[in-house]
């Protein structure tokens, strides 16, 4: 239980669905069955990384529709969706259907501005119009527009034609998912956007040295700013997603590649990365006491009720289902949090 007696309200995890290149049906399906596992431990949440050109998920609508036809309570998210590298429109006719195939259980995250690794595909999306595209603030509020209900074609009126009839809003409308838009943020500038724009917050275990080096003083004086800035504070959500591996039922072998991972990644903690001065979180490796014990420490937590703990990457599909086991098991109950009951 966190110090001020605060109790964890949600739990849920991030995963990047790797897969061998060989064998990608292979990678999807272990993406899949660790969602249908962390359902039935309880988790309130699964999000999807979105990555282009890897051996990751490409295509998370694509995996949450297949995932809605194998859950019946978990929501699911992407943490996060570059839209730089969507049309707006289309993401909201494919969204709207995922959230109706969920039955409301979508949490789409996106990110705003030029993607990562943008110069790789930039061509391939864009041929003809890269340097016209506006990839900053306004593709979101156009996706928001769209999914909110506003017109496309500029009328309400039912249009017929021949035998055909077209809506004047994209279709499906799915109510309430305007509501459950979130926006990843990196520096205090963004998250008063999101703020003023009434989006939840997705924080993850990178962001921008704003304020010294400390990452945790970094992320907390962001999450601040965010719910100043809210018109609603009451109704905003703000999820934190560390990289946190629980070791209490793990194999000798299994510790040892997670310390090994942790370690591996350990010289950027602290140091002020690239032009943007980006600042990494540490990897928490360790038993769920000794992991709880440092997120009540860590000034960004205290200032959350729900997480989406992110998966390390490239691990076997059995060190996820111990590693999301203990989170449910183990770490959970020692913040505080209890299951959702299964139906």
């Amino acid at each position: 239980m966190p110090l001020d007696g605060t109790p964890l309200e949600r739990l849920g995890f991030l995963t990047i669905g790797s897969f061998d290149p060989a064998r990608p049906s292979a990678g999807h399906e272990d993406t899949l069955r660790v969602i249908e596992r962390a359902e039935a431990l309880g988790f309130d949440s699964a999000w999807l990384r979105h990555r282009h050109l890897q051996h990751g998920i490409s295509s998370p609508v694509a995996v949450m529709a297949a995932a809605s036809q194998r859950t019946s309570r978990i929501d699911l998210g992407t943490a996060v969706t570059p839209i730089g590298a969507e049309n707006p429109f289309r993401l909201a006719e494919d969204l709207s259907t995922v959230d109706v195939l969920l039955g409301g259980r979508l949490n789409p995250g996106f990110s705003v501005g030029t993607p990562m690794h943008y110069d790789l595909y930039r061509e391939a999306i864009y041929p003809d119009t890269a340097d016209q595209e506006d990839l900053g603030n306004d593709r979101l509020l156009r996706f928001r527009d769209l999914v909110r209900g506003d017109t496309v074609t500029g009328t309400d009126a039912v249009e017929r034609r021949g035998i055909e009839e077209f809506a004047s809003t994209v279709q499906p409308h799915s109510p309430g998912l305007v509501d459950r838009i979130w926006y990843g943020t990196g520096s205090t500038r963004s998250a008063v956007w999101a703020g003023e724009n009434g989006f939840h917050l997705l924080t993850s275990s990178v962001t921008r040295s704003e304020d010294g080096t400390d990452f945790a003083t970094n992320q907390r004086a962001q999450i601040d700013a965010y719910l100043a800035a809210h018109p609603d504070p009451g109704t905003a959500r703000v999820s934190q997603g560390l990289v946190v591996i629980p070791t209490d039922t793990a194999t000798r072998e299994q510790e040892a590649r997670y310390r090994a991972y942790a370690d591996g990644r350990s010289g950027r903690v602290g140091v002020p990365m690239g032009p943007a001065g980006m600042l990494f979180a540490a990897d928490l490796v360790g038993s769920s006491a000794e992991i709880a014990d440092r997120l009540r420490a860590d000034a960004g937590y205290q200032a959350v009720t729900e997480v989406a703990f992110a998966l390390p990457f490239a691990f076997e599909p059995e060190d996820y289902a111990q590693i999301i086991t203990d989170m449910a098991e183990r770490l959970g109950p020692e913040l505080g949090w209890e299951p959702e009951p299964a139906v």
